[in-house]
């Protein structure tokens, strides 16, 4: 009897060992860094511009197909993944405000899908959230009229529960919209030469080449990857040939935050966000974007220099549990800027840029709290039967969204662009939270107030979304719905889901 309580000890004791050591090395592990470990080979790839056709009604008529395929993502064989119209991402939209629109969805996948027009001000039946899902081999044509300043957007799936897995995997592609009175004719405007869209996306990968889907130990915000990919390059150059070239930035990974900088420490010119131009340029050495986030920045070169942007440790040092397991102290080599010799001149820069008209908080007809927390929002997961507000159309509202504990989150609304009026522990509002927004990193413990005009569309069926944009998040129920009606209207008691696109439908 005696021997086997000395081996139950000794079992107990040596589990109790390897948790400790499992424990003090879940604690002490390095950080990830591939600062000055980049073999930048690569040049970068940008994204086509979809082709289009203007049918007899005078519509732009662009066809997008979700598909599977196989891609070189730098892992000396093909890898797995899925895209728009290829195996990988999706050709970039571009359409200019006052265009009526339709985009062809196909699901040429195995699984559900939609598309939603992340940052796009459109009816709710045409955003493409969870409650239309497009099943295998159906088709959905959304159609809109584009009525919003010029601004960098983006697409990407929204299907429940499933949006992480569908994103990671490759499916995303960049909206892009031009409006000559929302802009600035003297900067950088051609695309792909001195206008380059810079989606960054971090991946890891088996062994075997293919993407791991598993979490990191410890990690409660998904995937986070050991090496980033731009526009699905790896270690990706961009050979310039102006004297200022003009990168709109989206990140486009589904849990990781980045701080992009420059590896020089020089400062770079912030002239966009989200919904748009600021209403002057900003200079900057270090720029944060949370995931689904946006900024259009230009980078000053001179003939024959290299410089390569950088995304730094996204957690102040004093922030334990972001830091260790949430990606927080992880640094990246991103993207080589190669000069040519010989540099084309490009414009200057005006001191001032578009017009940013503010909204009045004192005309705001509701005032709401959004506190996010484990997976809940004010204390509810997503239910496709529950109504978490309704809004009058043509109103103002403000909406206070805080972070009620330690793990990061974001918060991303649809349809709308919001303006940031202040923090919620009294810090100034930085220059990248100074325009139009829709989608804003809250800190732990923190958040934001914010303000918002619900105009033009009303439904008192169908909702739009609100969300963390951690799609880890989002997919585990932490994430609203909304409905905004007529003056006057009483909407219908909500029947749950609406709007499914079947097979052939």
């Amino acid at each position: 009897m005696r021997k086997w309580i000395f081996r139950g000890l000794a079992v107990v004791l040596v589990l109790g060992l390897a948790a400790a050591g499992g424990l003090v090395w879940l604690l002490t592990r390095p950080a990830v860094d591939t600062v000055g470990k980049v073999a930048f080979e690569r040049k970068l790839a940008v994204p086509p511009l979809a082709t289009s056709r203007t049918d007899g009604q005078g519509r732009r008529v662009f066809d997008l197909r979700a598909q599977a395929g196989e891609s070189d993502l730098g892992r000396g064989k093909g890898t797995a993944t899925w895209g728009y119209n290829g195996a990988h991402l999706g050709p970039t939209l571009r359409a200019k405000r006052g265009e009526r629109v339709v985009v062809n969805v196909s699901n040429g996948l195995a699984e559900d899908t939609t598309v939603h027009w992340h940052g796009m001000h459109l009816p709710a039946r045409m955003d493409g959230g969870p409650q239309a899902p497009i099943r295998p081999g159906a088709t959905f044509s959304p159609e809109w009229t584009v009525d919003q300043p010029a601004a960098t957007l983006w697409y990407h799936p929204h299907p429940h529960e499933r949006t992480e897995k569908q994103a990671y995997r490759g499916l995303a592609g960049m909206f892009l919209i031009d409006d000559p009175g929302t802009d600035v004719a003297g900067l950088p405007h051609e695309y792909g030469v001195d206008d380059v869209p810079v989606m960054v996306q971090d991946k890891s990968f088996t062994s075997g080449g293919g993407l791991d889907e598993g979490w990191r130990l410890g990690s409660d915000i998904g995937i986070l990857g050991d090496s980033v990919l731009v526009n699905g390059t790896p270690g990706p150059y961009l050979d310039v040939t102006t004297s200022l070239v003009r990168l709109r930035l989206l990140n486009a990974a589904t849990a990781r935050f980045f701080n992009f900088s420059l590896s020089d420490g020089r400062p770079f010119t912030l002239i966009g966000t989200d919904g748009g131009l600021l209403d002057r340029p900003h200079e900057l050495r270090r720029l944060p974007l949370s995931v689904g986030e946006r900024a259009e920045v230009l980078v000053a070169m001179k003939p024959g220099e290299r410089v390569v942007l950088r995304s730094g440790p996204p957690a102040p040092a004093d922030d334990f549990a972001t830091g260790r397991f949430q990606g927080g102290r992880d640094r990246f080599d991103v993207l080589e800027l190669r000069a040519a010799a010989t540099l084309r001149p490009s414009g200057v820069v005006p001191p001032k840029l578009v017009e940013t008209p503010r909204l009045d908080p004192a005309t705001a007809a509701q005032k709401r709290e959004m506190e996010f927390s484990t997976r809940n929002i004010n204390g509810n997961k997503m239910e496709h039967g529950r109504m978490d507000a309704v809004v009058t159309r043509d109103t103002t509202e403000v909406w206070t969204v805080r972070n009620g504990h330690d793990t990061p989150h974001s918060f991303h609304i649809h349809d709308v662009q919001f303006q940031v009026l202040g923090s919620t522990d009294g810090s100034p509002v930085p220059p990248q939270l100074s325009g139009w927004k829709d989608t804003v990193y809250l800190p732990a413990h923190e958040g934001w107030t914010v303000i918002m005009r619900f105009a033009d569309f009303a439904d008192p069926e169908t909702p739009y979304m609100f969300h963390c944009h951690v799609l880890r998040h989002e997919d585990e129920g932490m994430m609203g719905q909304f409905l905004v009606v007529a003056p006057g209207a009483a909407p219908p008691q909500y029947a749950g889901q609406h709007g499914d696109h079947g097979a052939g439908g």
